[in-house]
């Protein structure tokens, strides 16, 4: 009979520069582990500093408490192995790394050898390369090889270079951030690390927001078989969770290097009853991007020690999908609607905003802005060229934004809660929005969501709540911003049909004008592409005094698109 290991996951939610916290969750993991007679448990990388700690770990006095926060949770850890991520540091050097902890005690470290420095990814800028001789850790009798992240994404990397000097199984821990499409993608490239090396993977992700980066779990396990590489075990997305099971590890390897072998832990002797692997079904597409948004926005708003989050509802689409995200993610009793109705404000706008509360179950104020831009108008007329703000005009409607903006942010600051903003990507990347307006809040829940995901995403929460907990007026009336009499979105964008495909080639797949006529896309003339993309151009200063918001395409604004704002290329 083949042997097994008895594998704990811990897919944490950590806080970056929380190490006390971090340290002390970790050991209520691996107690819990240790009960469940585990041989090793896994802990997402940098578990003791979270994950990403960017410029944390450029000061000295950071890398030096997260050595001591390490050797207390060492000195934690008991029978079983331990494998933690950390920030290790010597002479100035700083690795991204692991330790192996067990018998309270640190047996050895692995530094992250392959750094990214793409997407989200800055850690050249953080990080000196591992370099040292690999090696392996003899855990409960195995021999085991341990990557960190993008360790297991190179082809005839660490991963088969381990396999090939003795290990038996490798893992592999991980701080990988959520996109769309992503764990198919990390599933399959697994795939092809077993393919090549001829033992199981194990990949151990972390889980919860930070800033605009979500992390989803759904560690898994790939093994070899007579057909190929298989998923012998998945965890739950989005969901904080130890799970504990064991693995098939096939016979050794006729190897022409074994690597130095570390002994951890001893062989298991007693006999146990095997513990079958979890297997989480997949999730569609439109679910995985729902549980995102609730989660970064949740740790968003938790980890900054807010509780309660409020958002300017207007009765349209974007105010409505970032309310009921913010209740999936806080609860009902966390979330306020704040209804601001100007004298453009039409009767649907107010009773669609209503009705959507009531859905919700969320408490509303209404503050009518018509005192305040009257007053600010009559204010502003005697230093303006004409003496007077016309109805409707730029000039008005940014008022109009600002006025909101300024009444949100009294009530927040009077009452402790946190502005959520509700502009979508669309908007985003042609500056449809109003500097210190609507733009105006701590946290833009929907900044990476392109307008017609908007509408599928609320058509997906109304079938999964079964009812139409988003009204169904909110979803059919024209997009509006009303902030002159009958304005339509589409009187200054072209339809959103038209737009989001365009917007998506430029912002999301780098393409020029050209390439993306060439594209014919349909309604895609030479003039709106022209003018829709340098809409997007001269946005950028815009983009970059907005709130920060959940990443979920490969694309976001922030992290991963840096664009100039002084820019004359047009391309």
């Amino acid at each position: 009979m083949a042997d097994t290991l008895r594998l704990a996951i811990a897919q944490l939610n950590t806080t970056v520069g929380d190490l006390d916290g971090n340290v002390a969750r970790a050991l209520e993991m691996v107690a819990q582990a240790e009960a469940a007679d585990a041989d090793v448990i896994l802990l997402p990388e940098m578990t003791i500093t979270g994950y990403p700690p960017e410029d944390l770990v450029l000061k000295p006095g950071f890398v030096a408490d997260t050595r001591a926060a390490l050797e207390k949770f060492a000195a934690g850890t008991s029978r079983i192995a331990a494998v933690v991520g950390f920030a290790d540091g010597a002479d100035g050097d700083v690795w991204n790394a692991v330790a192996v902890c067990a018998g309270g005690r640190i047996h050895g470290t692995y530094h992250k050898r392959h750094l990214p420095n793409y997407d989200v990814f800055d850690e050249v800028r953080h990080f000196r390369s591992g370099d040292e001789p690999l090696q392996l850790f003899e855990i409960a009798g195995v021999p085991v090889g341990i990557t960190i992240c993008e360790d297991s994404w190179i082809p005839d990397g660490p991963v088969t270079q381990l396999a090939r000097g003795g290990a038996r199984i490798v893992v592999n821990v991980n701080g990988s951030p959520f996109r769309t499409r992503k764990q198919e993608l990390r599933e399959r490239v697994m795939g092809h690390r077993v393919e090549e090396s001829g033992v199981p993977v194990v990949y151990a992700n972390l889980v919860g927001g930070q800033d605009e980066l979500v992390f989803d779990g759904g560690s898994f396990v790939v093994s070899p078989s007579g057909e190929g590489p298989v998923v012998t075990a998945r965890c739950e997305r989005f969901t904080e969770s130890l799970d504990i099971f064991d693995v098939e590890v096939p016979p050794s390897l006729a190897s022409h290097e074994q690597y130095p072998v570390i002994p951890v832990t001893p062989a298991v002797t007693h006999s146990r009853t095997l513990l079958a692997p979890p297997m989480a079904e997949p999730l569609g597409e439109l679910a995985e991007i729902w549980e995102t948004l609730v989660v970064g926005t949740r740790d968003y708003v938790r980890k900054s020690g807010f509780a309660t989050a409020c958002i300017g509802l207007s009765g349209g689409v974007d105010s409505s999908i970032v309310a009921a995200i913010a209740v999936d993610a806080l609860g009902a009793e966390n979330v306020v609607g704040v209804l601001m109705p100007s004298r453009y404000s039409s009767d649907h706008s107010v009773s669609d905003a209503e009705h959507l509360a009531a859905n919700l179950g969320i408490e509303t104020f209404t503050v009518p802005i018509e005192p305040a831009h009257a007053a600010f108008t009559g204010m502003l007329a005697p230093n303006l060229a004409d003496q007077r703000i016309e109805t409707g005009d730029l000039t008005d409607q940014n008022l109009q934004s600002r006025i909101r903006g300024v009444i949100l942010m009294a009530m927040a600051n009077e009452h402790g809660w946190l502005v959520l903003t509700t502009g979508n990507k669309s908007e985003a990347a042609v500056g449809y929005s109003t500097l210190y307006g609507d733009t105006a809040g701590a946290f833009a829940v929907i900044r990476d969501v392109w307008k017609l995901t908007v509408y599928d995403l609320c058509a997906w929460r109304n079938t999964a709540a079964a009812q139409a907990l988003i009204p169904a007026n909110v979803l059919t009336k024209p997009p509006s911003a009303e902030l002159k009499p009958g304005q339509r979105d589409d009187q200054s964008l072209p339809d959103y049909e038209i737009l989001d495909p365009i917007l998506r080639a430029y912002v999301e797949d780098d393409k020029t004008v050209a390439e993306i006529l060439a594209m014919e896309l349909d309604g895609a003339d030479p003039e709106t592409v022209q003018r829709v993309c340098r809409l997007v151009d001269i946005a950028e200063f815009k983009r970059r005094q907005t709130p920060l918001g959940t990443r979920i395409t490969a694309k976001a604004f922030g992290r991963d698109r840096r664009i100039p704002i002084i820019n004359r290329y047009r391309g």
